[in-house]
């Protein structure tokens, strides 16, 4: 007799349908797979790292990031200490161009392909788009090839076109969580501002960098919402942070994700976006600690930042670069990104 659907396990599902045909799991079995006792995270993290071997290979890509301009942003995001609206201890300031290209060369120089421009803004305007251009010009003439990428809000059409123009080849535009939840978190923008943007960018042949925080007051049938819009937008990397309760911001007394809850997220996600670059971002030092971000990459994850966050420290980069050999995992040669 066939056992009826409710009866089948969710990661025999998953074993057929993502890791044998490569087709991530729909919003009901992502929930399924959030709500799995503590005792099957390992046999969950083994199939996420199958997926990710499969369907992406061994290789991890390492990215640097810099804020080109800090603080004053406008907008209410609730977990961010750059705003201007909640009394943080963030002050706006600009880094120059020199800064720029010594931040880009550093990045370089830890073996990282990918190197993020990151402004808090509501959008740029023309001063910032300058900036910009003179700084992704210096970079180059300072004989760096690094992969440029960029997250300065949302964009127009004619901006979106700029930065085409300038080599940018990826652009970051994180929806931060679930639509449903979305008027939780943020009040002076929509999420459909967020994907009118990151559409056109896809649009116009720049790769789409969009993941979000967890741990910001979501359900778990809101994470798993989360993870399939995600895989609706198909974009070619997703950055998974925790959140990090900074002072001054309305969630500075939210707690941290733990490491159990966390692990599974991960493992989650990678079953829901088994072709992604999935990346380990801003939290994890709080929420894994060393041996929780060993399981994480052990677990689906194929792609990490180094260094610093844009107002958060991270860990040394050596570290992480140490974890990846220990590990035996491969880093992305900037030759096969271009």
């Amino acid at each position: 007799m066939t056992a009826a659907p409710e009866q089948i396990d969710v990661l025999d599902e998953a074993r057929e349908q993502v890791l044998e045909r490569g087709v991530g799991l729909s919003e009901a079995q992502v929930l399924k797979v959030l709500e799995l006792p503590e005792d099957r995270i390992p046999e969950l993290l083994a199939l996420a790292h199958e997926v990710r071997e499969r369907w992406c290979g061994p290789e991890v890509e390492v990215e640097g990031i810099v804020s080109l301009k800090t603080g004053g942003c406008p907008e209410d995001c609730h977990f961010c200490s750059q705003s201007g609206q909640f009394p943080s201890p963030v002050r706006s300031a600009w880094l120059d161009i020199p800064g720029l290209v010594r931040a880009a060369r550093q990045t370089r120089d830890t073996g990282a392909t990918e190197f993020c421009i990151v402004a808090a803004v509501r959008g740029p305007d023309k001063r910032l788009l300058s900036q910009v251009r003179d700084g992704v010009k210096a970079i180059r003439e300072d004989g760096n090839d690094i992969q440029i990428a960029c997250s300065l809000g949302m964009l127009t059409q004619e901006q979106v076109d700029e930065l085409v123009a300038m080599g940018v080849h990826r652009y970051n535009h994180n929806l931060e969580t679930a639509r449903s939840h979305f008027p939780n978190v943020v009040t002076t923008h929509s999420w459909e501002e967020r994907w009118d943007t990151l559409r056109m960018i896809r649009a116009a042949g720049m790769e789409v960098c969009c993941g979000g925080i967890i741990g910001m007051g979501e359900t778990l049938a809101q994470r798993a919402e989360f993870a399939v819009q995600l895989a609706e937008l198909e974009p070619d990397e997703v950055p998974l942070n925790f959140l990090i309760p900074n002072p001054g911001t309305p969630y500075e007394n939210y707690p941290v994700v733990e490491g159990a809850e966390a692990l599974r997220t991960v493992g989650a996600f990678r079953l829901a976006l088994p072709r992604t670059i999935l990346r380990f971002a801003g939290g994890r030092e709080l929420t894994f600690g060393d041996l929780g971000a060993k399981q994480g990459m052990l677990g689906g994850i194929n792609a990490i930042i180094v260094g610093n966050y844009l107002t958060n420290l991270g860990r040394p980069a050596q570290q992480d670069l140490d974890m990846l050999e220990e590990l035996s995992m491969p880093i992305k040669a900037l030759s096969q990104t271009l």
